[in-house]
Formats: structure tokens, C-alpha cells, sequence
């Protein structure tokens, strides 16, 4: 098994300090375990796709213009 060295933030390290029954390194397995796997699902899924990352960005560009467009009318409006 190959060993990994992570870097905490002091104040997260002081915090598990407190818990020492918990085994640090099988929450971080257990985390990069369930990364990849999420990642290997959304590989599949866009697997297939014949999207661009031009259209990506495209698209991507176009639902933030409709957010802002909405968000401005709300503030314009009083409405939630």
C-alpha cells in the first residue's frame, strides 16, 4: 500500500485532536474512495457526450447570463 502525506490547516489538526478514537486515514480513504468513484460516474456519463468544451463553456457562459439577469430583476423588483 503506498502511503500519501496530507497537509491540514492547524485549527482542523487541533480539532481532531480532541477525537482520538477516530482513525484519520480511513476518513480520508473512505473520502478519496467516494471522490473517485463520483468521478468515475460523471466519466461515464459524459463518456458518450459530443459536446465541445467550447459549447460547454458556451453554455455554461448562458445560464450565468440568465442567473445574473434573473438575480437584477429580483433586486429591481423587491421580490424574492
Amino acid at each position: 500500500m503506498t502511503n500519501l502525506t496530507l497537509s491540514v490547516p492547524d485549527d482542523l489538526y487541533e480539532e481532531m485532536k480532541k477525537h482520538p478514537e477516530i482513525r484519520w486515514s480511513e476518513v480520508a480513504r473512505q473520502a478519496l474512495v467516494k471522490k473517485l468513484d463520483d468521478l468515475r460516474r460523471l466519466d461515464a456519463l459524459l463518456s458518450g457526450s459530443k459536446l465541445t468544451d467550447e459549447d460547454v463553456d458556451d453554455i455554461a457562459k448562458s445560464v450565468k447570463e440568465g442567473v445574473w439577469k434573473k438575480h437584477r430583476k429580483r433586486r429591481a423588483t423587491g421580490s424574492r
